[in-house]
């Protein structure tokens, strides 16, 4: 089976598109599939990694967002994968990829579209507009996604939401998953988390995008208020973006290090399992892997109570894996303060993740592109047919 992915916002410092295409790739060729995925470049050009065949086309830089990319020419997208002819397409981008649903409906290859966001969410948030119209814009845009493509990926209740708001019949919840072998309680260094404390008592970590409707101000506002309590708190934060200046001015008199991105994944495994309390202040998160990577090396999570990512934290158990908190700084404290004097969180923060492991991603993922055989007896389709539409419940 020749499985093809398109994405943008693919580059050097991205986070979770990255991780995602990644792991899907493993997961494919794993069992015997052929997987190729495209993304902004420099210019056109190939690659076999270890996560399947990389094809760059040109790209525009996104002004303002700290670097991120899109394809230059969807006219040369489709000509590249009418080259490919492959058997399933998956797209993650609903914007500008939009297209390729009809695209591939036109060839009888059955296609799957990633909802990584909530556009209902951004909406709210960037577009001025009275609630009705803005709600109207996000209803007609979601149904002309559903339609164009054969099944909508939504990776949580919450990306779900707006699409069952509109009775999208092909809707199928696929959570995303962890690495736990590289996110791993064990990496827990003593040693290394004195060096990273710098004198402090608690080690706080912010891992994520530097971006407005990520709020990583609200990390910083949280500290404040810890230190203002009395708790010695100092923060790590890791990542980049169109805020990165801004949070490195808000942070000048506080006991923050700001590491910027860090592509050594064992490193970041390292300071995560170090830290206390991992805090994950984006309000409008439809899951975020890097809070989910927290819980696998056996870091409780602090969130938004508006994101998506209390569905992962066993909120209703007697000890749970972390904490939501409204968005203030305030209420960040609060949360973080009670963790920290909760035992048994961090073997709960991975128990929770054992939950989630790529290979129940996968498995998902074949049910949704109707794929039953693997390895020797999954060779490239020569006739099409139709995905199955798998309902989300």
């Amino acid at each position: 089976m020749k499985i093809v992915h398109v994405a943008n916002f693919y580059g050097p410092n991205s986070g979770g598109i990255k991780t995602t295409l990644h792991a899907l790739g493993r997961g494919y060729l794993e069992h015997g599939h052929e997987f190729i995925y495209i993304v902004p470049g420099t210019r056109l050009q190939s690659e076999v990694t270890s996560y399947g065949r990389k094809i760059e086309l040109p790209s525009l830089l996104l002004p303002g967002s700290g670097g991120y990319q899109m394809i230059k020419s969807n006219r040369e997208l489709k000509r590249v994968l009418a080259e490919i002819n492959p058997d399933r397409l998956e797209v993650s981008d609903r914007f500008t990829l939009l297209s390729l649903g009809r695209w591939a409906r036109a060839r009888q290859i059955p296609s799957i579209a990633f909802s990584h966001e909530t556009l209902d969410g951004l909406a709210k948030r960037f577009i001025p507009l009275p609630t009705p119209i803005r709600k109207a814009l996000v209803r007609w845009h979601n149904q002309k996604l559903a339609s164009s493509f054969d099944q909508i990926i939504a990776t949580t209740d919450f990306a779900a939401r707006e699409f069952r708001e509109i009775k999208c019949t092909n809707l199928v919840k696929v959570p995303l998953g962890v690495d736990l072998t590289t996110f791993h309680p064990t990496h827990r260094d003593l040693a290394f988390r004195e060096e990273l404390l710098q004198g402090s008592s608690i080690l706080l970590v912010h891992c994520g995008r530097l971006s407005p409707e990520k709020e990583p101000q609200r990390s910083l506002e949280a500290l404040r208020e810890l230190r203002s309590r009395g708790i010695d708190a100092r923060l790590i934060i890791i990542g980049t973006g169109p805020m990165w200046k801004k949070i490195r001015s808000l942070a000048k008199d506080l006991p923050v290090d700001t590491l910027g991105y860090i592509c050594d994944r064992h490193r970041v495994a390292r300071i995560l399992a170090a830290a206390d309390v991992s805090i994950a202040p984006g309000p409008l998160e439809t899951f975020c892997l890097a809070a989910l990577e927290s819980l696998a090396s056996g870091t409780p999570v602090v969130a938004s109570a508006s994101s998506a990512v209390g569905e992962f934290l066993a909120l209703d158990q007697d000890i749970p894996a972390g904490a939501v908190a409204a968005n203030s700084g305030r209420a960040f404290a609060d949360a973080i303060e009670d963790l920290l004097s909760t035992p048994g969180v961090r073997a709960m923060a991975r128990h929770v993740a054992e939950q989630l492991p790529w290979t129940r991603s996968i498995s998902l993922m074949y049910q949704a592109h109707d794929i039953s055989a693997i390895g020797e007896l999954a060779p490239h389709m020569t006739t099409r047919r139709r995905v199955r539409i798998e309902r989300a419940s």
